[in-house]
């Protein structure tokens, strides 16, 4: 992924959304797109209308770090979408590119989710592919699929490939649309901390492809770090679900997250998950063969 466009089209979208009045310019003139005018962005940011201009074109790599906070609090960017403009307008430089090798839960994570026998959990790669579940993780978000597919690096389901392409995970979100602007946000932060990522790449001009929905989300720059919240499911073997979800980063550079469900004590999400995990015989006495080659 080229960061330099990437750099750009996140500026032009960003200044699209904003109107003269909601940052108090004055609105003269008749408008022929949406949005501030270039040299209205580059007045509010306090730099030239030429520098601005380059930085949009791509033609401009060495923005200091007073210039990029500028332009984020000219865009009344939040904390996430300053992360992802500094990503983008900094790329890491001198990096080589290495050949991808297939991705694997650490030990001692896969021990951990296989313990927690009540609790559905999913360890998910850099890029959304399910590097392991336990038995419950399984049950509730890909029971239709192979219990043992991520142990198989060409046949590991990916989350995000799942909710856009695959009609049992998109039928299983009650509130799809606000489950798919979140995943297409969470990708777009992760592309920009690896724009040398040539699966990555690969992954999103494959949605960008076969998915009219992922498409239109993409071309919005949506950016999100999502690491808590509610999820919404409808399951096909005990219904509705209202769950609570939590996502733990080890604290390495892998990039690895473990995705945990829990929900409210007494609520029928809570009756619905002990239902989940009777029909499938999971017993925390009684793991499963942890799924996933293990690596140190």
């Amino acid at each position: 992924m080229d960061t330099h466009n990437e750099l750009g089209e996140f500026l032009r979208v960003r200044r699209a959304a904003l109107q003269p009045e909601d940052v108090g310019v004055l609105n003269y003139g008749i408008r022929r797109v949406p949005g501030l005018r270039r040299e209205e962005l580059a007045m509010l940011a306090g730099v030239s209308t030429t520098y601005y201009t380059r930085l949009e074109q791509g033609l401009s790599t060495n923005a200091s770090e007073s210039v990029i906070n500028a332009i984020a609090r000219a865009l009344n960017l939040d904390d996430d979408e300053r992360a992802h403009l500094f990503d983008l307008a900094r790329p890491g430089k001198g990096r080589r590119r290495v050949p991808a090798k297939p991705d694997n839960a650490r030990p001692g994570t896969l021990r951990l989710i296989q313990s927690m026998a009540s609790t559905p959990a999913v360890v998910l790669g850099r890029r959304s592919d399910v590097l392991a579940w336990n038995a419950l993780g399984h049950r509730l978000v890909a029971g239709h699929l192979d219990y043992t597919a991520p142990e198989r690096p060409s046949t590991r389901p990916n989350m995000t490939r799942m909710l856009f392409l695959d009609e049992h995970t998109r039928e299983l979100y009650a509130r799809w649309p606000e489950e798919a602007r979140r995943a297409v946000a969470s990708l777009r932060l992760m592309a920009g901390k690896s724009a040398d990522d040539q699966e990555l790449a690969s992954l999103v001009g494959e949605l960008t492809l076969k998915s009219q929905d992922f498409a239109k989300l993409w071309a919005k720059h949506p950016v999100e770090n999502c690491m808590s919240g509610l999820k919404y499911m409808h399951h096909p073997e005990v219904g509705y679900l209202e769950l609570n979800f939590e996502v733990l980063t080890p604290p390495d550079e892998s990039g690895h997250r473990v995705l945990m469900y829990a929900a409210d004590p007494g609520t029928p999400g809570a009756e619905a998950l002990q239902l989940l995990q009777t029909a499938g015989n999971i017993e925390s006495d009684a793991p499963r063969t942890p799924v996933g080659r293990a690596t140190r």
